[in-house]
């Protein structure tokens, strides 16, 4: 019999994952240790791990999806996800590059394990954001690279004058120093904390304060040196899960209701439409 002691960021399917092979085994960590609900796990508790024998049989296992207390009886969202394929994601984003599909798979089945998007619907849904967010896995850092015209556009809050437009348009370090201070956990803008905490990851993760709370579930310093959100690609898809975990949207993939969803990554609903769009061939291929 072996033990794990847990750490930030661990999910019970997570370690079933690591320790047994396969992340819906979660339930047969969750009798051993008594745990009445999976979902809530502490840092610090010592768990048993059954070993690879005496995990039991696979069939008998309790769905994922029903031991996180899924709020919808839909046939579809209590159906275990299995690993997504490149073939799949190509189904799903058609526009992906066939490089990008293989950066980001690895850590897309990896992480969504972790976060316990575990279910055909919740994978679906997940995949749906992400593959609006970063342009079909194209893009992995905010482009803050704005005209004047688009400032005044988009940003006239902080841009009010045709003056201030102009002495900020083509320069993205400046434009997000000021967009982003003040707020977030960022300093003012004369700090660049709006800059060095810009978006980055598969749903750009933004603000010093979420810079900090990813550092801790990941423990790996983001604050001295964010940039790993962007270049390493299981740490791009981990700042998207995580996200999705920290604002419990499980329970909304769950419902089935992408607007609540897109609500709470986007703040509004833009780009609801392609969202959509993309959760239609998600659903398609996944379930």
């Amino acid at each position: 019999m072996r033990t794990y002691t847990v750490k930030s960021g661990d999910t019970l399917s997570g370690i079933a994952k690591t320790f047994l092979g396969n992340g819906n085994l979660y339930m047969e960590i969750a009798k051993l240790n008594n745990i009445p609900d999976p979902s809530k796990i502490q840092v610090g508790m010592v768990l048993k791990i059954p070993d690879d024998g005496e995990s039991g049989a696979q069939e008998e296992v309790a769905s994922p999806a029903a031991a996180a207390s899924a709020t919808t009886t839909s046939q579809a969202s209590s159906a275990p996800g299995e690993q997504v394929t490149a073939a799949q994601l190509k189904e799903i984003m058609p526009n992906a590059s066939d490089d990008n599909i293989t950066l980001y798979l690895p850590g897309l089945n990896d992480q969504m394990a972790k976060f316990e998007i575990n279910t055909s619907l919740r994978q679906a849904q997940f995949i749906a954001q992400i593959a609006h967010e970063s342009g079909s896995l194209r893009y992995n850092t905010e482009n803050l690279n704005y005209s004047a015209k688009a400032l005044l556009a988009v940003f006239g809050k902080y841009f009010p004058t045709q003056e201030e437009a102009d002495a900020y348009a083509r320069q993205p370090e400046k434009i997000a120093s000021r967009v982003y201070a003040n707020r977030m956990g960022n300093g003012d803008e004369a700090s660049g904390d709006g800059w060095k905490f810009r978006g980055r990851g598969l749903i750009q993760l933004t603000g010093h304060d979420n810079y900090q709370q990813l550092t801790n579930a990941f423990d790996q310093d983001f604050i001295s040196n964010p940039d790993p959100v962007a270049d390493n690609p299981e740490y791009a898809v981990g700042a998207a899960t995580w996200f999705w975990d920290s604002r419990d949207l499980n329970t909304y993939a769950d419902q089935d209701d992408i607007r609540a969803i897109t609500k709470r990554i986007n703040g509004g609903y833009n780009g609801l439409e392609d969202r959509e769009e993309f959760l239609a061939r998600a659903k398609s291929v996944l379930m």
